[in-house]
């Protein structure tokens, strides 16, 4: 694909979204900025045209993962404050665990990395992944099987997580260590 076809306005437009639902809101801009960029750098590398939209969501998502991990290299940050109302609590639990992911999501090795991304945090179905990332489609559900184990224990080991009769969050309090390289300033949010 070359440079005067791609209109980097509807592009920046399809990844907005995309990215917000990952980094904290004042991040956004910044990782936006990251991604394009190094999709202006590699377009002359991109051989097939088709494969332009898994290309550019692939580069955002290692942008997004490389800003998680910058994330856990800052400053701990305390945890959020409950909030009043016990409805409210469930929702702050969750979006602190929700606000935490991707950070435990860019500590996976790369296959179960890119297994949880497609199908968890893009939506897509086990199917669709699976023809992505060129592998059968039990292979995918394999992967994001495996994905799924190893992000809960990540989880686990570093937070207290408490379920409802569901299976829905309602309490997620981070265990008491000296230094607690699990939480970033995002987790904090």
């Amino acid at each position: 694909m070359n440079e005067a076809a791609v209109a980097w306005g509807e592009v920046a437009a399809k990844l907005r979204p995309f990215v917000a639902r990952r980094v904290s809101p004042s991040d956004v801009d910044d990782v936006l900025q990251d991604v394009l960029l190094r999709m202006h750098r590699g377009l002359g590398d991109l051989a097939d045209d088709a494969r332009f939209s898994g290309w550019m969501y692939a580069i955002a998502r290692n942008a997004i993962a490389e800003h998680g991990r910058s994330c856990t290299r800052h400053a701990v940050a305390d945890a959020p404050e409950p909030a009043a109302d016990a409805a409210d609590d469930d929702r702050v639990a969750a979006d602190a665990l929700a606000a935490c992911l991707t950070v435990f999501v860019s500590r996976l090795e790369s296959p179960y990395r890119e297994a949880i991304t497609l199908v968890e945090l893009q939506g897509m179905t086990a199917r669709e992944a699976a023809d992505i990332a060129g592998i059968s489609v039990s292979g995918m559900k394999s992967r994001v099987q495996r994905g799924r184990a190893q992000l809960r224990a990540m989880l686990e080991q570093c937070c207290a997580i408490a379920v409802d009769a569901r299976g829905k969050v309602t309490e997620v309090v981070p265990r008491a260590r000296a230094v607690d390289p699990c939480r970033s300033p995002s987790c904090s949010r």
